[in-house]
């Protein structure tokens, strides 16, 4: 009797799927997205010789760190079950309302203030549409996009600002040390601070379970509507950090500024991983996802491909990125007839 209570209370252990943790590790995404992070580098190092050059390696972050500093929150926002397609216009009304702060003698703090502040009302004007008024994100932000981009056209029209103080052309231009540029310093610092937060922290864990279940999480006493509002604000400042970048790497101001980021910011998102249905993802995966991004549109602009066929090139991996896992669940779960 003893020795069947033994074996029937022992503790079992559940083997994993794969085998072993370095086994699971060498599977994951992340790992595959290295390997084509290191493909496509030496695939670019092989068509052009200037790609090895130190500086040219440098001119190539310039290509991704301020669509990747969008990217880093759009992950967390959309792990949350939610989508804002209008960082792109708060980039352009940022940018304009800092041209127009440059034309009554505003310095460097002043300019940076200004744009960092306009991406954080224009993220939390989206959040309280969402949280407050119960509206679809995708619908508020695809109307946001039009109208703040549109309230730049009314500013400038066809018209440009320049004159930006030379102090605050080292944000978007500037060196920390030799061929690290400020922007990458700053994204990779950001990006530690975005991968503590959301995968050491209660505060991810509370994202991640809103975007599995926000009814079933509502149910469990998080603020639901608190957090998202906090992602919206958390997206347009980030917007407004990447428009202080850009102003400052471009030296100017023109209301088609970042157009079309809204596209290059969700396919590095989705590329890292990040379910866009919600509740799944990481920032590694973003992160190497933003390098997989930078090196290819990189790499087709030394081969003189026009910017269209970019484009297209990013629609379609989008798409095939969104797909794959579907296709793949579908044949897996497939029985035969």
């Amino acid at each position: 009797m003893s020795e069947l209570t033994s074996n029937d209370t022992a503790p079992r252990r559940i083997p994993d799927r794969l085998g072993s943790p370095l086994r699971a590790r060498l599977l994951s995404w992340e790992m595959l997205l290295l390997a084509v992070a290191v493909a496509i580098f030496i695939a670019n190092s092989l068509a052009s010789p200037y790609f090895l050059d130190a500086w040219s390696l440098s001119d190539l972050t310039f290509n991704f760190t301020e669509k990747a500093l969008i990217a880093l929150a759009m992950a967390l926002l959309i792990i949350s079950g939610e989508i804002d397609l209008s960082v792109a216009s708060i980039i352009a009304l940022s940018s304009t309302l800092m041209g127009m702060a440059v034309q009554y003698g505003v310095g460097t703090p002043g300019l940076v203030a200004i744009g960092i502040g306009t991406g954080l009302l224009c993220g939390a004007f989206n959040g309280l549409l969402v949280t407050r008024l119960g509206l679809p994100s995708i619908v508020v932000t695809i109307g946001t996009m039009s109208l703040f981009r549109g309230i730049s056209f009314i500013i400038l029209g066809d018209g440009v600002y320049k004159g930006y103080p030379s102090s605050f052309g080292f944000f978007g231009q500037g060196y920390v040390w030799w061929v690290i540029s400020f922007e990458l310093a700053l994204f990779l610092v950001t990006a530690a601070i975005y991968f503590f937060v959301l995968h050491k922290t209660s505060f991810g864990r509370r994202i991640f379970a809103i975007g599995n279940n926000h009814v079933a999480a509502q149910f469990s006493g998080l603020r639901v509507g608190q957090i998202k509002f906090v992602l919206f604000c958390l997206t347009g400042l980030m917007s407004g950090i990447a428009a202080v970048l850009l102003t400052s790497r471009l030296g100017s101001t023109r209301p088609a500024i970042a157009q079309g980021w809204e596209l290059e910011v969700i396919t590095m998102v989705v590329l890292g991983g990040v379910s866009i249905l919600g509740g799944a993802g990481g920032i590694l995966g973003v992160v190497i996802a933003a390098f997989i991004m930078g090196l290819m549109t990189f790499g087709l602009g030394l081969l003189n491909v026009p910017g269209i066929v970019m484009s297209i090139f990013t629609g379609m991996l989008l798409i095939i990125v969104i797909a794959l896992p579907i296709l793949f669940r579908r044949l897996r779960n497939a029985k035969p007839a």
